[in-house]
C-alpha cells in the first residue's frame, strides 16, 4: 500500500493519476471435464500463464485487478499456488481486491480476514452482509484495508432477495444504506449491468466506492454503468471486466478500449451528474420523503440560502439550524418518523438525546417509535441531585445517541463519555443531517456508528429537485461543502 494508509484513498488517487477507473477480473475456468480430459497440472499451467500474459498486457489500463478465491480454491493446494504466483506477478503500484465473499459470525469472519489480509496479503475483499455488521468488523480491524459488501449483485436472481420491499424500499437500498454508514472503508457491490440500480443506490450512498461486475459477458456497458453510478466529482465506480478482457485477443487493446468509454462516461457525469442517456430516473418513494422532510427545513427556516458568518469567521452560502421544528408540528412530525427510520433494526434500549437541540427531537422520535428516553447533563448538574443522566436507565443497557446534525463530533464526545460513565453502552448515533467528513471520522474513532438521514449534499440534491435551486447553484453548494 506504500504511502496510503487507506485502500480508498490508494484507489481514489490511483484513479486520477491514471485515469482509469477498470478493475480486471483473473477468473481462470475450468469444468471438471476438461479437468479430467487434460488433468489438473495443464490447466493450472494454463491458467498461471494467462494471468501473467493478461497482467502485463493490461497494467497501463488498470486501476486493480480482482483474483476470484474460488477458482483456485477448486484445485486444493496446488491452485492456491496459482493464486500466490498471480499475485506476485501484479505490480506493487497496483492494489488487489479479493473476490471472496465471505460472510460468518466474528470468530471466523476474524479467520477468513487473517487469511484473505494476512496470509494471502489483499488490499480489499468482497463479502456478505447477510449477518450484519459483527461479521464484518473483524475484515475493519485491519488498518487501512477495504471491504466491498454485496448490495445489488449482476446474476439474473439477484431480485428474488435484494428487490424485496423493505418498509418503504428494497432490501438492497436498505442494505446500500446501512453498510455505507458503518465506515468509510466500506465499498458496496453494485451490478455494472443494471443502471437503474446503480443511479438508485448512488442516491442512497452518495459517497461511497461500488464494485461493479457485470460488464461485457453479463451484458453491462463500462460507459453506462460509470454514468450511472458515479459520484459527483465523476469517480467512485469500479467497472469490473473478467471475461471481456481475459478473452479477447488482444487483452490490452480491450482494456485500453474500456478505459476510453469509462474516461468519456466520468466527464460526462463531472459535467451534468449521473444520468443515463435520454433517461431520469424518478425519484424513489425515500427519495420522495426526504424532499418532504427537506421542504420542511426550508418552510421553517431551518435550511437557508445566503450569506452567512460562520462560528468559525468563515462565510458559507447557506446555514442550517434545526432548532425551529419545534415551532411547526408537522415538520416535528417528519424529523420523528426520519429518526424513526434510521433507528428501526438497530438493538437499543433508550433513546439519548443530546441537548439542547436535540432534546425535543429526541422526543418527537421516541413518541414515534414507543421507546423510552434519557438524556446526558451537559454539563454535569453540580446541585440537587448532582444527576449525570436524566431518566431511568440501568448500566448495561444499550442506547441509541440522537442529535440533530453533524459537522465535528465534540459535542457528541461529550455526551458518549458522560453516557458510558454512568455504565451504558453507546455503539450508534442517528443524525437528520450530516455536514462534511469530520464528524464520521471522530465517531468511528470513538467506536460508534453514525447513521445519517440526510447528507448535506442530499439537501442540495433535494432543493434542486423542489425547483428551489438551479444544478448550478447545487453544483457551487457542492463545491464549497468539498472545499471546507
Amino acid at each position: 500500500m506504500g504511502e496510503y494508509m487507506d485502500f480508498f484513498e490508494w484507489i481514489g488517487e490511483l484513479v486520477e493519476r491514471k485515469g482509469t477507473s477498470l478493475c480486471i477480473g483473473l477468473d481462470p475456468y475450468f469444468s471438471r471435464e476438461d479437468r479430467a480430459r487434460r488433468g489438473d497440472e495443464a490447466c493450472l499451467g494454463d491458467a498461471l500463464g494467462a494471468n501473467i500474459h493478461v497482467i502485463e498486457a493490461t497494467h497501463p489500463y488498470a486501476a486493480c485487478y480482482k483474483p476470484n478465491v474460488a477458482f483456485y480454491e477448486a484445485f486444493g493446494p496446488a491452485g492456491l499456488g496459482v493464486l500466490r504466483r498471480t499475485l506476485d506477478a501484479i505490480p506493487a503500484d497496483v492494489p488487489v481486491i479479493l473476490d471472496a465473499k465471505r460472510g460468518d459470525i466474528d470468530s471466523t469472519a476474524r479467520a477468513y480476514a487473517d487469511a484473505l489480509f494476512g496470509e494471502l496479503g489483499g488490499d480489499a475483499v468482497t463479502l456478505s452482509p447477510y449477518m450484519g455488521r459483527d461479521s464484518v468488523d473483524p475484515f475493519l480491524s485491519w488498518e487501512g484495508k477495504g471491504v466491498f459488501v454485496l448490495c445489488k449483485t449482476s446474476n439474473p436472481g439477484a431480485g428474488v432477495f435484494q428487490g424485496l420491499d423493505v418498509g418503504r424500499e428494497p432490501l438492497f437500498i436498505k442494505v446500500a444504506r446501512e453498510c455505507s454508514s458503518w465506515s468509510e472503508r466500506v465499498g458496496l457491490v453494485v451490478a455494472g449491468n443494471d443502471a437503474r440500480a446503480l443511479a438508485a443506490v448512488r442516491a442512497a450512498a452518495p459517497r461511497a466506492w461500488f464494485l461493479a461486475p457485470g460488464i461485457g459477458a453479463q451484458g453491462g456497458k463500462a460507459d453506462e454503468a460509470m454514468r450511472a453510478g458515479a459520484r459527483a466529482d465523476g469517480s467512485g465506480v469500479l467497472v469490473v471486466a473478467a471475461r471481456s478482457v481475459a478473452g479477447a485477443a488482444d487483452p490490452g487493446a480491450a482494456a485500453r478500449a474500456l478505459r476510453d468509454d469509462m474516461r468519456r462516461a466520468s466527464a460526462e457525469a463531472r459535467r451534468s451528474g449521473p444520468a443515463l442517456p435520454g433517461w431520469t430516473p424518478a425519484p424513489s418513494e425515500s427519495a420522495t420523503l426526504k424532499d418532504s422532510l427537506v421542504d420542511h427545513l426550508i418552510r421553517t427556516g431551518c435550511f437557508r440560502l445566503g450569506e452567512f458568518v460562520l462560528k468559525s469567521g468563515k462565510k458559507s452560502p447557506f446555514y442550517i439550524d434545526l432548532r425551529k421544528l419545534i415551532s411547526d408540528p408537522a415538520a416535528l412530525k417528519a424529523a420523528g418518523q426520519a429518526y424513526a427510520e434510521l433507528a428501526r433494526g438497530r438493538a437499543f434500549d433508550r433513546l439519548a438525546g443530546i441537548p439542547a437541540a436535540a432534546l425535543p427531537l429526541a422526543t418527537a422520535a421516541g413518541l414515534e417509535l414507543s421507546v423510552p428516553m434519557i438524556w446526558p447533563r451537559m454539563p454535569v448538574k453540580e446541585h440537587g441531585t448532582g444527576n449525570k443522566v436524566e431518566g431511568e436507565f440501568a448500566a448495561g443497557e444499550r442506547v441509541l445517541l440522537l442529535d440533530d446534525l453533524i459537522t465535528t463530533g465534540a459535542s457528541k464526545l461529550e455526551a458518549i463519555d458522560i453516557l458510558r460513565g454512568e455504565g451504558l453502552k453507546v455503539e450508534d448515533l442517528i443524525v437528520l443531517i450530516e455536514r462534511g467528513k469530520q464528524g464520521r471520522a471522530d465517531m468511528e474513532k470513538a467506536g460508534v456508528s453514525l447513521h445519517a438521514y440526510l447528507s448535506v449534499k442530499e439537501v442540495f440534491s433535494s432543493c434542486e429537485r423542489l425547483g428551489i435551486i438551479d444544478a448550478k447553484t447545487r453544483a457551487d453548494l457542492e463545491h464549497f461543502v468539498d472545499e471546507e
